[in-house]
């Protein structure tokens, strides 16, 4: 191979990695503008926050993790085409959750508190009935706002 075509494919690669890059980091930045925002208002409480939502197998498979932290009121809403006991585990997490699963009737069937984060052999969380969202939030919300299971959300 001659000089010139080492340098083009030397290039190209660099360019791929690029974009694998920018593809996968992406959504860690806690500033991201493409991330699509929906708002999750639970029933009879007059609470509402701003959730991220997760709505590919490649948020789903992400989540929260990396990052620093979870402003305020906020959290992240796991869209699932089907009812299905989705597990989840705190792998590379950087702050605890409370975790909600919610039934396609919008009802929450299933809470886990103050799940601590793991960096070695991480336990999967599964809930006792099928979901088809489920939302992250920081830990304490479930306490702090009462929320408890059959309790409905709208979004």
């Amino acid at each position: 191979m001659n000089i010139g075509l080492k340098f083009r494919v030397f290039l190209v690669l660099v360019f791929f990695a690029a974009v694998l890059f920018i593809f996968f980091l992406t959504p860690l930045r806690s500033d991201n503008k493409t991330a699509r925002i929906k708002k999750v208002a639970f029933s009879n409480k007059n609470l509402s926050i701003q959730v991220e939502l997760a709505d590919t197998p490649q948020k789903h498979a992400l989540g929260l993790m990396f990052r620093k932290e979870l402003l305020g009121n906020s959290g992240m809403l796991f869209l699932f085409k089907e009812e299905g006991k989705y597990s989840f585990w705190m792998k590379n997490m950087n702050f605890p959750l409370d975790i909600i699963w919610i039934d396609k009737d919008k009802k929450i069937v299933d809470i886990r508190k103050n799940v601590p984060v793991c960096r070695d052999s991480c336990e999967s969380l599964i809930p006792l009935v099928k979901a088809r969202y489920v939302l992250e939030v920081n830990a304490g919300f479930v306490d702090k706002y009462q929320i408890k299971l059959g309790d409905e959300v709208n979004f």
